[in-house]
């Protein structure tokens, strides 16, 4: 971990052993992380408990936050869910149309490598355990999510609301029809 002004550079081992580098600019974050160094131990995400202890913030205590303030049963893993569906349906949504279904299978490659990339796991990984089935199905039977694309500026950049916002109702519009029969 790296920080110098407002730029912070997070560099760790991942799932399987593997090496990422994710970088972000945000003074409010940098300050954050800058006093979060000075804590004693060699974890950055650490908390100081009621006896003046650091203490590790591990995995189980992030998914706990997140059912609390949800009041729900949500996990991290739903977040990078969502992240690997919706990215996964922007990148299908700028494949071209396929002609035969090897060609469909190496859009869908595309697509997936592509989120599992952002994801930091690999595109088997990624389509298996976060990439919501639906949007594949949806593309292998040429049925593009309504509105998508309109979600896509004339700058080539995406309005990621309005392609959530899209995504969201698509899924939702196939479990009413899952759950009612098709």
């Amino acid at each position: 971990m790296t920080v110098k002004g407002s730029h912070l550079l997070f560099r760790f081992r991942g799932k399987s052993g593997r090496e990422h580098e994710v970088g972000l600019t945000d003074q409010r974050i940098a300050k954050i992380v800058s006093n979060l160094q000075d804590l004693p131990g060699q974890n950055l995400f650490q908390y100081m408990n009621g006896a003046g202890e650091a203490r590790d913030i591990t995995s189980q205590d992030v998914n706990d936050y997140l059912r609390q303030i949800s009041g729900d049963d949500f996990t991290a893993k739903d977040f990078r869910t969502w992240a690997g569906t919706l990215l996964t349906a922007i990148g299908l949504s700028v494949q071209p149309n396929f002609e035969s279904k090897k060609q469909a299978k190496a859009n869908i490659k595309n697509a997936v490598s592509a989120a599992a990339e952002v994801l930091g796991n690999t595109p088997a990984i990624c389509q298996k355990c976060y990439v919501h089935p639906a949007v594949i199905e949806a593309y292998l039977n040429r049925t593009p999510i309504a509105g998508l694309t309109s979600a896509r500026k004339s700058t080539g950049r995406w309005d990621l609301r309005a392609a959530e916002k899209t995504v969201l109702k698509f899924l939702r519009t196939q479990h009413r029809q899952d759950r009612n029969g098709r």
